[in-house]
């Protein structure tokens, strides 16, 4: 028995008596309180700084408008928190992404005559004093006295911009041809004495394969009428021209109304990925009766949203932080139907739905945590979101692995489409048609190869794969990061993948597949070098050749062939088998003292904020040739929770605790590229004390809530309530029990199925590591 076992085990009964009497010592208190209005603890300058890359702007769930103040261009962000000017506020943005791109359709308010085109000549500079930020909206007062203010409709961009007094123009700029990416093409045209119509095409994400393009057509319609108006190509001015296409850098028209008729102009625009109509269509269904109205039901939508997981308890730090995070956490995927269910394929033909189709799809990054979120708060819209891969492969042949708009970018490695849809698969959130379907794809794309430089790469890495059991490494032409280029990672992406769609053949019936499948749970032991030593620790994955030799460096803390990381992070990529996992590092016992490395545990008991601020990576984009605990990138986004497996979950929530200190409420808060909600997915988690460490598997692991009570709300779902007497993000807090209304769990972990019937879960907690949780954790993924 371990030292730690000897001593805690005695102490147990100890340890859940002094639980208990904390909490009856509580139970005179006053006990701690929902917000009344979540929105009020949401603070959307978090994250932008240049790292987080969030936007501070308007929009509502899942929506197709990001209207947003642009103070950069072709940068990560658009918005940079440092900056002290602004371009104009634009209609499309992806929170938290680590390439620029959208920033399309881009207004700024001006008075005075126009007499340039260019961005840097009108922008205008603002103090962050005079900044408004709420879900829903945002305000500012810009130098020279304009009041902006932006709302959002799902499909819509709602203005209001208030001109200071004298005044001898009041102007919009509309910008149609320069966004914060790279842009291909653009037309505006000015429509009668109050409307703008046009569209930009973008695409080229990340400069992966440069292949793929989307279009974004706009109709936007003034309340009050032009006074006068021209248009412009590049730097060329023509007043009273209606109509102009992008040269090589802009297009765009002013609109100026006269001072006599009022200092607010606002306008509504409707957007569409599938036509200026589609645009025209979108405005008018949702146009809102008044800007206030729009503001309102905005606030409305948003309340409700933070109202389905809230929590009470902890300092208003943590609860800022918490629900800010919530709230990054839903706002992506888009939906990318028009009102009348009208879309743009990955073909680039229009076609018609007859549920939303959603686009926005960063599935490299969401399948580990944003997925199993959404899923949880809105099994329907999830389930939409599947139907919407399926129609992609429908419309086009393959299934995407980062969807940008209608077009596929090939953006980041390994296949993630496969849990991403297995998680919502093993939820019983597809009907049997779509699940059928999407099976036939997901096998097609697991075993088969799209033709090379095709628009989907697919698993490129597939020949050698299914006839090795790993991707060979290859320096693949036409490509920046083929799978064949990341081969050690991707082979660890393939393995989880496959594994996880085992068990999704084996519940459609398909036991030969479901066997081939299963077979390939364990390709992660084809890299394992039992020779390759590193701090301290013997055997490495290990990027292979196609005739097996290592290929390139063999050092696990340099990147060599693993994507966005090194073996030393992406070592713990093989849990969907834990115990082949630890059997490889050399058994249990030693894997838990790699773990401990791996974090610095000893740091993280004695001052948590100093081992993840010193200990860890820190940097958004450091994670290149370093070997400990990566917060800020996907990778090892579950390694906390393999001390499940160890028999040491108490570790889990020490560790936990660390990570809360990297989250602030403030500008800074966010400790990388929150990957469309991907990071703050993690935190929800985290906070909650639940969290899906086998992507594909439907199961939870529980550690220590951070809150005393969470409440969750599932989309026409029985309420879930987690009450933990004591919790407390700031300090150690370990589980000591856990207990629902249908008895106490099996394990250490919760089915969703369980999670969804349990009602209330009581979770004891202690002070000091509790033997709670040991020999308990989720089997393996394609069982023994």
């Amino acid at each position: 028995m371990r030292a730690w076992k000897r001593a805690f085990t005695g102490a147990l009964t100890v340890i859940t008596v002094a639980a208990a009497t904390t909490g009856a010592a509580h139970a005179g208190e006053r006990p701690p309180r929902f917000a009344a209005d979540p929105t009020t603890l949401v603070d959307t300058s978090i994250g932008n700084n240049g790292d987080g890359t969030t936007f501070p702007g308007a929009t509502t769930p899942f929506g197709m408008v990001q209207l947003s103040p642009d103070t950069q261009l072709n940068k990560y962000a658009s918005y940079d928190y440092a900056q002290d000017s602004i371009l104009g506020f634009s209609h499309t943005h992806l929170s938290g992404v680590g390439c620029q791109t959208m920033g399309n359709i881009r207004f700024m308010p001006t008075t005075g005559t126009v007499t340039s085109s260019d961005p840097a000549r009108y922008a205008a500079e603002f103090s962050h004093d005079d900044e408004r930020r709420a879900p829903g909206y945002y305000g500012v007062t810009l130098a020279g006295g304009i009041e902006a203010e932006l709302s959002a409709t799902q499909r819509t961009g709602q203005h209001r911009y208030t001109f200071p007094d004298g005044a001898d123009a009041e102007n919009i700029l509309v910008e149609a041809g320069q966004s914060n990416g790279s842009t291909y093409a653009g037309d505006v045209r000015v429509v009668g004495d109050d409307t703008v119509e046009g569209w930009v095409q973008g695409g080229n994400f990340c400069g992966e394969t440069g292949k793929e393009r989307y279009r974004v057509y706009f109709s936007a319609r003034f309340d009050r009428t032009f006074s006068a108006f021209g248009t412009w190509s590049d730097d060329t001015l023509t007043a009273g021209r209606r109509e102009a296409s992008r040269g090589a850098q802009r297009a765009g028209a002013w609109l100026t109304f006269d001072p006599a008729g009022g200092k607010r102009v606002g306008a509504s625009v409707g957007l569409s990925y599938t036509s200026v109509d589609g645009a025209r269509l979108n405005r008018r269904v949702e146009q809102p009766r008044s800007f206030d109205r729009a503001r309102a039901a905005a606030h409305d939508t948003w309340r409700e949203e933070l109202s389905r997981m809230r929590v009470a308890g902890g300092s208003t730090a943590d609860q800022r932080t918490y629900y800010t995070a919530l709230y990054h956490s839903l706002l992506h995927p888009s939906v990318g139907s028009d009102v009348d269910g009208r879309y743009r394929g990955f073909d680039d033909q229009v076609h018609r739905a007859d549920s939303p189709y959603y686009q926005m799809f960063s599935l490299w990054d969401t399948y580990r945590s944003q997925n199993q979120l959404v899923a949880l708060l809105h099994p329907d819209r999830a389930a939409d979101m599947a139907r919407s891969l399926l129609r992609v492969h429908e419309d086009a042949g393959w299934l995407p692995r980062w969807g940008l708009g209608n077009g596929e970018t090939n953006v980041m490695s390994g296949d993630p489409v496969t849990p991403f849809v297995v998680d919502l698969y093993n939820r019983g959130l597809l009907d049997d048609r779509t699940a059928r379907g999407l099976f036939a794809a997901l096998w097609k794309n697991a075993n088969e190869v799209p033709e090379d430089q095709s628009l989907f790469r697919g698993r490129d890495g597939n020949p050698s794969y299914v006839a090795n059991g790993w991707v060979a490494y290859r320096n693949l032409p036409g490509y920046l990061y083929g799978d064949s280029r990341q081969a050690g990672s991707a082979t660890l992406e393939y393995a989880l993948g496959d594994c996880a769609l085992s068990t999704m053949a084996a519940g459609l019936g398909h036991r030969k597949k479901a066997e081939t499948l299963a077979a390939r749970c364990d390709d992660f032991a084809h890299l394992w070098d039992s020779g390759v030593t590193s701090k301290g620790f013997t055997g490495f994955p290990v990027a292979r050749n196609e005739d097996g030799t290592a290929a390139g460096t063999t050092d696990p803390t340099q990147s060599g062939a693993f994507h966005e990381g090194t073996a030393w992070q992406y070592q713990w990529l093989g849990q969907q088998d834990p115990g082949t996992l630890f059997g490889l590092m050399g058994g249990r016992d030693a894997a838990e003292r790699r773990l401990d490395a791996f974090f610095d545990l000893p740091t993280v008991l004695s001052d948590p904020a100093k081992a993840a601020s010193e200990s860890w990576v820190t940097g958004a984009y450091d994670y290149h040739d370093n070997f400990a605990f990566n917060p800020n990138n996907e990778p090892d986004f579950h390694a906390p929770w393999m001390y499940a497996w160890t028999g040491s979950p108490w570790k889990t929530s020490a560790v936990l605790r660390a990570l809360r200190t990297l989250f602030t409420d403030d500008v800074y808060g966010m400790p990388g590229n929150d990957d469309l909600g991907a990071t703050s997915s993690l935190l929800v988690f985290a906070m909650a004390g639940i969290f899906e460490a086998q992507p594909g598997s439907a199961t939870y692991i529980v550690s220590a809530p951070m809150f005393e009570k969470v409440e969750i709300r599932p989309e026409h779902g029985r309420r879930i309530t987690v009450v933990a007497p004591g919790a407390d993000a700031s300090a150690a807090r370990y589980v000591s029990s856990v207990r629902t209304d249908r008895g106490t769990p099996r394990g250490s972990w919760l089915s969703h199925r369980e999670l969804l019937r349990a009602g209330t879960i009581r979770v004891g907690l202690s002070d000091t590591p509790t033997a709670w949780g040991v020999g308990a954790a989720p089997p393996a993924v394609a069982g023994d």
